[in-house]
């Protein structure tokens, strides 16, 4: 059964991150606030990989002279649901 996964990021632009996830699937995703269209790009890219792989992926990515970014922060929530 689906679940969805939603959370506030922290130091960026963006708002609530939502991820609905299955079997270690990522089936869909949204971001409220940010960069739109890079966004919504990079949730249409994410759609069904595995989750482990989206961390990898995205993790330690930077936004200009932030130590995050959103992609990072992404990460850092869907890192929660491998624990």
């Amino acid at each position: 059964m689906a679940e969805t996964l939603s959370f506030k990021p922290q130091g960026v632009c963006s708002v609530k991150m939502n991820i609905v996830h299955e079997n270690g699937i990522i089936l869909d995703a949204s971001v409220v606030g940010g960069c739109n269209g890079n966004l919504k790009g990079i949730c249409s890219l994410i759609k069904g990989m595995k989750i482990e792989d989206v961390v990898n992926k995205l993790e330690g990515i930077k936004c200009g002279p932030r130590a995050t970014s959103c992609p990072d922060q992404m990460a850092k929530g869907l890192k929660t649901l491998l624990q």
